[in-house]
């Protein structure tokens, strides 16, 4: 469920499961570091582009089918956690560039993961969500503070309080994207970035 695809010097690592709108699942979460650690260790590669599969989806989010398996005890809720954080930690540390090219919905995890990259690129059909609050979930203090240091306390709050999605072009106005570009440009856009 995880592409890893070296393009001159673009690593590129693509959340693929269409099917469920590139969910990440844990097996995508496992190979995610090994993948960067590849891409970290090869020359060749000078920066690392996140992508979903289609034009559907960046990632909307955690596979929720997993979790009654993975979730269902405060020790696997735990575990599960300490699990992303060193996913989001590797991302957030890797010691080349890395851009998230967003396309279509980013929700929970997706904008968690798109938090750790260096550039987020997303094309005009884009839209954004942390849907925590409907669903009565918490969200870890580490994602928190991510968002905050990113958009501000003020859009932060915004963000989960109201759980609602934003267009691309409100995610631009608080900084949660650098540039929005048309759908149809934003892979030459990118490449060319």
């Amino acid at each position: 469920h995880m592409i890893a695809e070296i393009d001159g010097a673009i690593g590129w690592i693509t959340f693929n499961k269409p099917e469920r709108r590139n969910a990440v699942s844990t097996d995508m979460w496992e190979a995610l570091p090994k993948i960067l650690d590849d891409f970290e260790a090869n020359p060749q590669v000078r920066v690392i582009v996140l992508k979903g599969a289609g034009d559907k989806a960046f990632v909307s989010g955690a596979d929720i089918s997993q979790f009654e398996q993975a979730r269902n005890t405060p020790e696997q809720v735990a575990a599960y956690e300490r699990f992303v954080e060193n996913c989001s930690d590797r991302l957030r540390h890797v010691g080349k560039p890395t851009i998230a090219m967003i396309r279509g919905w980013c929700v929970g995890g997706g904008v968690a993961i798109t938090l750790n990259t260096d550039i987020r690129i997303c094309s005009d059909d884009s839209r954004f969500a942390i849907p925590a609050a409907k669903l009565g979930l918490g969200y870890r203090a580490t994602g928190i503070n991510k968002l905050v240091s990113i958009v501000g306390p003020a859009f932060a709050k915004e963000i989960f309080f109201t759980a609602r999605a934003f267009t691309a072009a409100e995610a631009e106005k608080m900084g949660l994207v650098n540039r929005v570009v048309p759908a149809a440009e934003l892979e030459s856009y990118v490449r060319e970035y």
